[in-house]
Parts: structure tokens; sequence; C-alpha cells
């Protein structure tokens, strides 16, 4: 049998995490074609199908599950020690992986572009998703998630401003409806449901006094993508519930306007975190102390 190289193995991975060949391609910077080509080649070489294909949908069979199961330690361990052989070298060079939500990728953003301008052979793979991941199974040096969902044996690192929730309707909409004074007054068939990546409905969080209240929306409208609720809200479909830096332009520009502001208290903010390693790469390193000192802004580094 030929030798299996990392990048194939990495595109197992891949796909298994994005569950899709044409998203695996995106992520892994190489057609849908030479990746198909690619785990053909594989599962012809050990003679068992890892996926079954659809024209829809692409799952694991039981012994790409097994495969994977094997293979994704294995791979850490070889990361590790390559890690290891490039601390040596006076200067940091190599690929970083961080996996995000999307406002923690907009968060991290200007430190992952700093730390290119001042490392110029390092690379950063940074990839932004709903759901939260087990960033040691599937490849990842680092994740940036809130402070409340990171893993307790993770060492974190707090990152960024406290953030908080935004509830907001369009001035149209309030012209035409009453303004809700407490979570009890919202409109439930006029408010616009977010679906998570794990398929379930997110409840919308208030708290006051302490005190926390949970709002099952249950609106017309359900939608799990933050760009397209905030079209719903600014179109006078009804009220959204976001992430406050989602929305903050509108409000500041009065296209949204900002509803039961003292319901939605600051909540703690992102953290960078990481498993625990006895041997931390050069670049690693020096990404943490970049992050230990700020995100900087804009500009390059010193």
């Amino acid at each position: 049998m030929k030798d299996v190289g990392l990048k194939t193995l990495d595109a197992v991975l891949a796909i298994a995490r994005r569950g899709s060949f044409r998203a695996a391609a995106l992520d892994l910077d190489v057609s849908t074609t030479a990746l198909s080509h690619m785990i053909a080649r594989l599962e012809a070489e050990l003679g068992v199908r890892l996926f079954n294909r659809t024209t829809r949908s692409v799952s694991l069979t039981d012994a790409g599950r097994a495969f994977i199961d094997r293979v994704a330690p294995a791979l850490t361990d070889i990361r590790a020690a390559l890690d290891t052989a490039r601390s040596l070298r006076d200067t940091p060079s190599g690929q970083l992986r961080i996996n995000a939500s999307v406002q923690g990728g907009r968060q991290i953003a200007p430190l992952v572009l700093a730390f290119l301008r001042r490392y110029p052979e390092m690379e950063v793979d940074l990839v932004t998703e709903g759901r939260l991941v087990d960033i040691v199974a599937e490849g990842f040096d680092l994740g940036v998630r809130p402070a409340d969902l990171v893993a307790r044996d993770m060492i974190a690192l707090p990152f960024g401003p406290a953030q908080r929730h935004a509830v907001v309707a369009s001035p149209g909409w309030l012209a035409a409806n009453p303004r809700p004074l407490s979570p009890a007054d919202l409109p439930l068939q006029d408010c616009i449901r977010v679906r998570l990546p794990n398929g379930a409905l997110y409840r919308w969080t208030f708290e006051k006094d302490g005190a926390p209240v949970l709002v099952d929306a249950g609106g017309r409208l359900t939608i799990d993508e933050a760009a397209i609720a905030r079209a719903a809200v600014l179109d006078g479909q009804g009220i959204g519930y976001f992430i406050e830096q989602d929305v903050i332009d509108d409000i500041a520009e009065g296209r949204m306007v900002r509803l039961l502001d003292d319901w939605t208290p600051p909540r703690p903010g992102f953290c960078l975190y990481y498993p625990g390693r006895r041997n931390p790469s050069a670049g690693f390193a020096a990404f943490l102390a970049m992050a230990r000192r700020g995100v900087p802004a804009s500009g390059p580094s010193g």
C-alpha cells in the first residue's frame, strides 16, 4: 500500500467536520474534484468506503468513523512533534489553525493580521462556524468562543470586551406596534426566531436584578443566519435578538431602535482557549504573547 500523506488525512477530517466535499475543499484550498479523487484513491487503497455520498449529503460510514477515531489523535501527536521541531528555529514558522464563532472570528481578526505582519513565515487557518467543536479532535491549535462555552479542561485567556445582546426593531415596526417594556410584553408572533447549528431554536435570554428570564420566540420567520435576520428587522418584519456588535451601527444610525436595554446586561466576553501542551511551537507561543498584550486595532506591529 502506498504511503498516505498528511494532506490526505487532513482531507478526511475536513470532510467529516464539514459534512460536505464542497465546504471541505474551500477550507483546504483545493478543488472539489481534486478532493474527491484524493478520497477515492485512499478508499481504493484501504479497500473500504469512508463516506456515504448522495447528491445532498455526505456522512461517515462505520469504517470511516473508526478510521477517524484513530487518525485524529495521531495527527495531533504528529503536529505536536512538528511544532516541537519548529520551536527550535529562531524565527516562528508553520501554521496555526484557529476555530471560532463568526463573532469570535471578527474579534480576533485584527490580532491575526498583526501576527502575520510580524511573522511572515507563519500561516493562519481561521475557520468560523456556528457549532462548538472539539478543537483537539479536529486538529485546531486554538479556539475562540464566549467564556461560558469553554470546556473546563482548556486553558482560557480572556479576550476582548464583555459582550451584550441587543433586542431591536425598525422605527416602522414600532410606529405600528406598541413598544414592549419587559420580556412578557414581547409579541411572540412578531419575534424573528433563530435556529442553531444543531437544529434547536434559540431561546432569548434576559436578566434583571440577577433573575434570568428565558423566552421561546414564536414568530412566523425562522432564520439561521444573522445577516438575513438583520435584513428582516430592517424590512419591518418584527423584533430581532442579536449579538450587540452585529447591529450596533444600525442602532447608532437610527435604522434600528433598541428595546429592553435594561434586560440585557453585559455577559462574559470571548476567550482564546487551547489545551495544555508541554512543547508549544515558537509560532504558537508568539501568538499567545501578542494576545496577552492586547489586540492591535490596526497598522503594523512593532
